[in-house]
């Protein structure tokens, strides 16, 4: 329900009727041109919207009666008011006005007030601070970036301007600097920096030919464009310490080390304990973290459990209650560097319900595959040969056994972490 003024100056009341942003169908109920019939004129949209519908009993609520004032009147004469060069009271002027700019100040203040909180305005680059703002604002290429400034109407900057702030990045350690201010700002708000958490992601770029740090390298989403990778440290509250970009044909797993060396070197930080999905988790790797003197908490692939949990599966089957943990050891590596790890499970209703629902779905997946109502390609719980396509049962009924579980590696002992806390 909506009301419209008119090019006569009524107001029209309409029920439009809407599929998300797209208009289906306008009713037009009537004009009014004084109150009375304006509130009638809403009181019959209302019964159209909600044809006998019944009305909770609420009690005495007072109700605003609706007026022709508030409604915008476009047609009416205007008077803008002008501010007299040497100051004084306001002159206005009639004739209407016309809107030649727009500002979100609001909005900028928000956003420099933030990044001064920050500890960011350390260093003192109107241009850099353009270039981050304006892309929270809406992320785009630096050329477009003074379009948006100009848009919210903050302080605008070359394109000039904002290269010269990139070059400066390199010469004056922005990426120092701003670390700096990040773990200050951690310091303040989550205490300690013991406990950081890292992970990687790829960035592609849609080119060709690599250079030192473009590479093709392993990509998830089966690309072979050139990539990087980026290596990102936060707080255990999610706030970003660090930041690092690596060849696209790194490996994720030696990634980590670099950064937890730049960052207790940076900031003087001896006793870290950094917590990391399954893609960190290689022999060498921990062994590496652990000479470093660092504690990990990584998490383990289920795939392991069968062999980590033999004993309860032998005992127990597939009976678990809420919240359990149990605690199992593991030799990881080979040969002389082969060391033992402290390995912990817990299993969780909720999390069983969730990875039910999962396999269920990729049951059905596969059932319509092998059943011929969804093309052939690749999936899980689908067994391939030369002449049919089944479904793997003896896959499923692995699942099925490892659902709700959750495991960890780690280095730290009994005496400084109990398995309760995992």
């Amino acid at each position: 329900m909506r009301k419209v003024r008119t090019a006569s100056g009524a107001v029209a009341v309409q029920v439009v009727t809407r599929r998300g942003r797209q208009v289906e169908g306008i009713e037009h109920v009537g004009s009014a041109h004084t109150d009375a019939e304006l509130a009638l004129l809403l009181a019959a949209a209302r019964e159209r919207l909600a044809a006998g519908q019944e009305v909770l009993e609420l009690g005495q609520v007072a109700e605003v009666p609706p007026r022709m004032a508030g409604v915008a009147d476009w047609t009416a004469p205007r008077e803008l008011a002008l501010q007299p060069a040497g100051g004084g009271r306001p002159v206005s002027v009639a004739g209407g006005g016309r809107v030649v700019a727009t500002s979100a100040d609001l909005l900028w203040t928000v956003l420099t007030s933030a990044y001064a909180r920050l500890g960011f305005d350390v260093l003192d680059d109107d241009g850099f601070r353009a270039m981050v703002l304006a892309r929270l604002v809406e992320p785009t290429s630096k050329a477009e970036v003074v379009r948006v400034l100009e848009e919210i109407g903050a302080p605008g900057v070359s394109v000039r301007t904002l290269f010269r702030s990139l070059a400066r990045c390199q010469a004056r350690d922005y990426r120092g600097q701003l670390a700096t201010a990040a773990r200050a700002h951690s310091a303040a708000t989550a205490g300690t920096a013991a406990l950081v958490l890292y992970d990687v992601t790829t960035l592609h770029f849609e080119r060709d030919d690599e250079d030192d740090l473009r590479k093709v390298g392993m990509s998830k989403e089966h690309r072979i464009d050139p990539q990087v990778q980026a290596g990102l440290l936060v707080d255990c509250c999610g706030f970003p310490l660090e930041v690092h970009l690596f060849e696209g044909n790194k490996a994720e797993t030696t990634t980590i080390l670099p950064v937890l060396t730049a960052f207790a070197e940076r900031h003087g930080v001896g006793d870290i304990v950094v917590v990391a999905d399954a893609g960190m988790l290689s022999a060498g790797n921990l062994n590496g973290l652990e000479d470093a003197g660092y504690g990990f908490i990584v998490g383990s692939r289920i795939t392991k459990a069968p062999y980590d949990l033999a004993g309860h599966f032998e005992r127990h089957g597939t009976y678990f209650a809420d919240g359990q943990i149990l605690e199992s050891a593991r030799r990881m590596g080979t040969g002389e560097a082969a060391r033992t790890r402290r390995v912990v499970y817990q299993w969780k209703l909720r999390r069983e319900k969730h990875d039910n629902k999962a396999i269920n779905a990729m049951i059905d997946r596969a059932e319509k595959i092998a059943d011929g109502r969804a093309p052939l390609r690749k999936a899980r719980f689908l067994k391939l040969t030369d002449l049919t396509a089944e479904l793997d049962q003896a896959t499923i009924d692995r699942a099925r056994q490892l659902a709700g579980l959750k495991g960890y590696v780690t280095n730290l002992p009994a005496s400084v972490m109990e398995t309760a806390l995992l």
